[in-house]
């Protein structure tokens, strides 16, 4: 048998190998009750890239929401909150004629939140918001300096430069001083972070662990579900989420005039949420339960007196593909349904799934006023385009696009009618929504609404509203870019 027979064997049983594949992940798409526009564009990519666009669904492209990859059996919490949000179901339903009026307007919102992700409602907290990268480092910097004792962070990103070694030296000193510090990273958001940066770490006595380790064989869950959550809890007691990373970027804007972000730091109740959110993360890494030490005794949030006297009512939203549903995804599109007059929303990248569509548009053709927010330049080209395909048929349905001219705005909130808002880490595109793991605080507060939308009109001093005539002006060559990565959103 000559080479060129034994090569033609070879070629045509690799053919035939990758077709069985290819037609058994097409059946899989078609026939399992997968998102239609997303089983296309798969179908697309693997009919038109043979092998690369097999390869690439394979690592990137499956769903294992329903697989539990990540599952919470077994959780300590997530009995406890099941428990807990079964009961305030049980009290907010006898108590329907006498909620109180932060509430009562959205109980829906509630209700959903208690039912889909069991995220308890607390009362008594306090807020404060900040409006950039380099205002919520230096907070979150401050409060982390005065840990008596623990410090819980987590962060996407964090790198090797100013910001990062400087976060490292005082999580270092704070262990060495015997605060007990936990951190946890996204192995690939912060991929180029140095072994002997995490060695230094360890050797003060720092417990750091990458979420989600990137390597075979599991490199295609790894790749597709990333932990994009950014939480630091100091004692128990403070707590920070929003947007912002530990990096030089986000403190000083980096090639951007500034980096605008949006994160809040809470004191009360709320608090103890975030908490179970970040030790079901650590349990999910380590195997390791952190309740058994003392300072983490997880207190019922009702049934204790708390030392913050303010009456902020919060939920604290956690979402991924550890829960049986897509919780942050079907909180925004309830927000967005619920406004009757005004909803304000920045976003980093506007890629929104046939639902979230349909919402905005739904909302601004019955009268609400809409406004979006999203940066002139971005940090990721190729979704940045995509978010643009969407901007013409958000126009022709009356919604409000502004884009902000003076650096980058990283910023992931929504306010409705003044009463309502919702603070976090998931952008409005549909890696957050649909794998991510995210985490936002949706906020029943008329002051803390207002100071939301308030900040989104002093974004219009330096943006730029996009109008219909001028829009269809802009570069064929831009036209084209947009179609193209529109085409692949589903998978964005």
């Amino acid at each position: 048998m000559t080479y060129y027979s034994i090569s033609s064997i070879f070629s045509l049983l690799l053919y035939l190998f990758y077709l069985g594949l290819a037609l058994y992940f097409i059946y899989d798409l078609i026939f399992r009750k997968h998102n239609p526009a997303k089983s296309l564009a798969w179908i697309v990519v693997m009919l038109l890239l043979p092998y690369v666009g097999l390869i690439i669904y394979i690592y990137v492209g499956r769903d294992f929401r329903k697989n539990k990859m990540y599952s919470r059996k077994g959780l300590h919490d997530e009995r406890l909150k099941r428990e807990l949000s079964a009961l305030q179901v049980e009290q907010l339903n006898q108590a329907q004629e006498n909620l109180p009026a932060d509430i009562a307007v959205h109980k829906k919102l509630v209700f959903l939140a208690l039912n889909n992700s069991r995220s308890i409602l607390t009362v008594h907290n306090s807020t404060r918001l900040y409006y950039t990268g380099k205002e919520a480092l230096e907070a979150m910097y401050e409060s982390a300096g005065k840990a008596r004792h623990h410090i819980h962070l987590q962060s996407f990103i964090i790198e090797n430069d100013s910001v990062g070694t400087r976060w490292k030296n005082l999580l270092c000193r704070k262990a060495m001083e015997g605060v007990d510090v936990c951190v946890i990273y996204d192995d690939f958001g912060s991929w180029y972070l140095p072994k002997y940066f995490i060695k230094e770490m360890r050797t003060a006595g720092v417990h750091i662990e990458p979420f989600g380790k990137v390597g075979f064989p599991g490199l295609r869950a790894m790749i597709n579900y990333r932990n994009h959550r950014k939480l630091l809890i100091v004692d128990g007691e403070e707590g920070y989420l929003g947007g912002v990373n530990i990096a030089d970027r986000y403190y000083d804007g980096g090639s951007s005039l500034e980096w605008r972000d949006t994160q809040i730091r809470i004191r009360g109740e709320a608090v103890k949420q975030l908490e179970s959110s970040f030790l079901m993360d650590w349990y999910f890494i380590t195997h390791k339960n952190l309740r058994r030490r003392r300072h983490y005794s997880y207190q019922l949030p009702y049934l204790e007196e708390d030392t913050v006297p303010e009456t902020c009512y919060m939920q604290i939203v956690s979402s991924g593909p550890d829960s049986d549903w897509a919780d942050i995804m079907q909180l925004y599109l309830t927000t967005i349904t619920e406004a009757r007059t005004r909803i304000s929303i920045t976003t980093p990248y506007l890629i929104p799934n046939e639902s979230i569509l349909n919402a905005l548009r739904t909302a601004a053709l019955g009268g609400v006023e809409v406004r979006i927010m999203l940066p002139r330049e971005s940090d990721a080209r190729f979704v940045h385009y995509a978010s643009l395909s969407y901007v013409t048929e958000l126009l022709d349905a009356g919604v409000k696009v502004y884009m902000y001219t003076k650096g980058f705005i990283h910023s992931k909130t929504i306010s409705i009618d003044g009463t309502c808002c919702v603070i976090g880490s998931a952008n409005l595109d549909n890696r957050s929504l649909e794998h991510h793991f995210e985490v936002g605080a949706i906020i029943y507060n008329p002051s803390v609404s207002i100071e939301v939308e308030d900040q989104f009109d002093r974004y219009l001093n330096d943006s730029r509203l996009i109008v219909r005539k001028s829009w269809d002006k802009r570069p064929f060559r831009q036209k084209i870019y947009e179609q193209l990565t529109r085409l692949l959103s589903p998978l964005l």
